[in-house]
């Protein structure tokens, strides 16, 4: 029997709840990406460890050095917020803020096929991560895994409904 709301919006992880901070129930939350604008008040989340969860939803936020410093509904003490250390933190991706032209979230990215402009199968992306410079798709093939630095040199295409990547490889960067 199908839902008469339609499929639920994929959970989508935005970070992890690494500790409390002062004693009227604010949480540090480290995002997965430091430049996130989809935690803000009003915003639902789910909190999820193992196989428990719980939706709460944000009061405020504010940026604390590499951390969101976050209050929950329902969240008013230090006793409260230490129960949620150790949760991950996700929102329903139909939920996170539209993206410019051309802009893929991390998540989008795994599962896409990964092709040469020349039309040459790489693989598929297993993974993606950032770094100081830029993100970096990790592309598993047989034999193993090719890092693609996820910079307009090299991603020529991303096409989301053909499920595909198109990559302009630099000199070695396909070799064993």
């Amino acid at each position: 029997m199908s839902d008469p709301n339609g499929p639920r919006p994929r959970p989508v992880a935005l970070g992890k709840i690494v500790n409390t901070h002062g004693i009227r129930g604010e949480l540090r939350l480290l995002p997965f990406n430091p430049d996130t604008e989809a935690v803000y008040p009003g915003v639902e989340l789910t909190l999820r460890r193992g196989a428990t969860t719980r939706v709460t939803t944000v009061r405020s936020v504010r940026p604390h050095k590499n951390l969101l410093l976050v209050t929950l509904e329902g969240v008013d003490t230090m006793n409260a917020a230490e129960e949620l250390v150790g949760y991950e933190v996700e929102i329903d991706a139909g939920a996170l803020p539209d993206l410019a032209e051309g802009e893929a979230y991390h998540f989008q990215l795994v599962g896409l096929a990964v092709e040469t402009t020349a039309g040459v199968h790489v693989g598929v992306v297993d993974e993606v991560f950032s770094t100081a410079a830029n993100d970096v798709c990790v592309v598993r093939r047989e034999g193993g895994e090719v890092l693609i630095p996820y910079v307009q040199d090299i991603v020529r295409e991303v096409d989301l409904e053909a499920r595909r990547l198109v990559i302009e490889p630099i000199p070695g960067l396909l070799d064993d």
